[in-house]
């Protein structure tokens, strides 16, 4: 059996490695149906999407830096009050149809709610309802999706990678902790300070080393009082 974190495609041969009657196994077989996956990427999608869905219900789902939009679905399929998910990204990959349709085929209930879009992340409208998730985009692009989220006061789940110790703060912090730790306080810290409500978890290492998921919603009545 593979590990959580191989980067080995899945295949359709594989589905007998998920043979349960739980809804993973069932989103895992239709994963290996389309032969396009990586192992870890489902996981890392599945991990972060129920954590997500356990404290944000509703809203249209932001999949920001999404690659081939796993958990775009996930996130519909876990809830089904969300209308729609946009799937978006600078490079859309070519094989994303065979990924979304071997889903929609297990669940009918998703043609046409999952819209993918090629432009960068920046040019992306947020709305307040949004729930805006992203799973290990690199850099200072977790920032840029974090500020994002914040600027509309939308929720948002973000589990950052890749650190860019040069461009990223520490605020100082390096002396007490590992440094892309210490960048990862600092944005929960900022986040915090935008009357968010944060949420701090990890998914397992056995997955990603790079785990830490970082959840916030705006608490406008706290906000208000702050301000009285």
């Amino acid at each position: 059996m593979m590990k959580k974190s191989s980067k080995n495609r899945l295949t359709p041969r594989q589905q007998e490695l998920f043979q349960g009657s739980s809804l993973f196994d069932k989103i895992a077989r239709a994963v290996c149906r389309a032969g396009t996956l990586p192992r870890k990427e489902l996981h890392e999608a599945w991990e972060t999407a129920k954590r997500v869905r356990r404290r944000y219900r509703g809203g249209r789902i932001l999949d920001l830096a999404c690659g081939h939009g796993l958990l775009a679905h996930i996130m519909l399929i876990l809830d089904d009050s969300s209308k729609t998910a946009i799937a978006v990204d600078k490079e859309i990959p070519l094989n994303v149809k065979k990924l979304s349709g071997s889903l929609i085929e297990t669940w009918p209930r998703l043609k046409n709610r999952i819209i993918y879009k090629k432009v960068p992340v920046k040019e992306v409208t947020v709305h307040p309802g949004d729930i805006v998730v992203s799973v290990h985009a690199c850099g200072r692009l977790t920032d840029i999706i974090i500020d994002k989220a914040v600027e509309k006061h939308a929720r948002v789940a973000v589990m950052p990678c890749c650190h860019d110790l040069k461009k990223s703060s520490t605020n100082g912090l390096e002396g007490w902790m590992d440094k892309t730790l210490a960048v990862d306080t600092v944005r929960a810290v900022r986040l915090k300070s935008k009357g968010y409500r944060i949420v701090t978890q990890k998914i397992p290492t056995a997955i990603t080393p790079k785990n830490r998921l970082l959840m916030g919603e705006y608490l406008e009545d706290e906000q208000a009082c702050i301000k009285l």
